[in-house]
């Protein structure tokens, strides 16, 4: 459907996402620069921030470029497999960013809960397995997608009400069982999201607990600080994606999802490489390093 049916609002809806797009490339690219160009970054969270730049990258560009061109032609039109495809990569990288979260907050508890054996128990291995269990599972959670999709013999609509192929509105438009579709919904749900969340939830709360017991203030500050910059995107990442995914499942108001999903795809992506830059002295030294070269 779009964002508007204006002609004259075209032009700025381009221009508005277009700069958003690029904005969020350039800052996750830069990221991804100052990691793998400064020595001292190569730690297991910096690792996997690393990561998770290059999944957000990926995960706004399986949609946000093609609502470009729509509006730049005036077309709307994708076809049935461009839409599969569509939702699967959104799905595998949704998933990605997810894990990654939940993957960075055990990094942390390990880091502030066992400090003596962080080096010993956040090794290269570890590390790289546990990127390859993201992967693993993301594809896993993208494949039931597209199985429970490819199921669909016939469609009561071919009008997405959103500006890419959201896999609950495309769930909906279908002439199958709504309950088999909402029982999917909300079971792949609470599998990569619930749990997820919750294991984030724990981490934290074995961290607040540990550094509450740090009988300098100093301390219990760099502590926090540490953690403070993973906690603002999880909690940008799930404050936008909830109500997006689940909300939608049951009841749907198309201007609103389509708000709320552009938060979710462009604007959280868009952010993340702010908020890692700004509050992270780390990170914050090496782009002035490489900006006065």
């Amino acid at each position: 459907m779009g964002f508007s049916e204006d002609r004259d609002l075209q032009p700025v809806l381009f221009g508005l996402f277009l700069s958003m797009y690029l904005v969020t490339v350039l800052g996750n690219l830069l990221i991804i620069l100052a990691v793998s160009s400064d020595s001292h970054l190569h730690t297991p969270m910096y690792f996997f921030l690393s990561n998770l730049a290059v999944v957000d990258i990926c995960f706004t560009s399986t949609m946000i470029p093609k609502m470009i061109v729509n509006i730049s032609t005036q077309s709307r039109v994708i076809s049935y497999e461009g839409c599969l495809t569509q939702m699967s990569l959104s799905i595998l990288f949704a998933s990605m960013d997810d894990v990654l979260l939940t993957v960075m907050a055990y990094d942390r508890f390990v880091a502030i809960c066992h400090p003596l054996h962080y080096a010993a128990i956040m090794n290269p291995h570890l590390c790289v397995l546990l990127l390859l269990l993201s992967v693993f599972v993301s594809l896993l959670d993208s494949q039931m997608h597209n199985l429970v999709a490819l199921q669909f013999t016939c469609f009561r609509d071919v009008e997405i009400a959103n500006f890419f192929c959201h896999p609950s509105q495309v769930f909906n438009l279908s002439c199958s069982d709504t309950l088999f579709k909402t029982m999917v919904t909300y079971f792949v749900g609470a599998i990569f999201g619930i749990i997820p969340m919750s294991l984030i939830l724990f981490s934290y709360y074995k961290i607040v607990s540990s550094i509450l017991k740090i009988p300098s203030s100093g301390g219990r500050y760099k502590a926090f600080s540490t953690c403070s910059s993973h906690v603002l995107v999880v909690c940008l990442f799930y404050g936008t994606s909830i109500e997006v995914y689940l909300g939608s499942a049951v009841s749907y108001s198309p201007r609103r999802g389509m708000v709320d999903t552009l938060m979710c795809t462009m604007v959280t992506p868009m952010l993340n490489p702010f908020i890692y830059s700004l509050r992270n002295r780390d990170i914050s030294s090496t782009l002035r390093r490489l900006h006065s070269w």
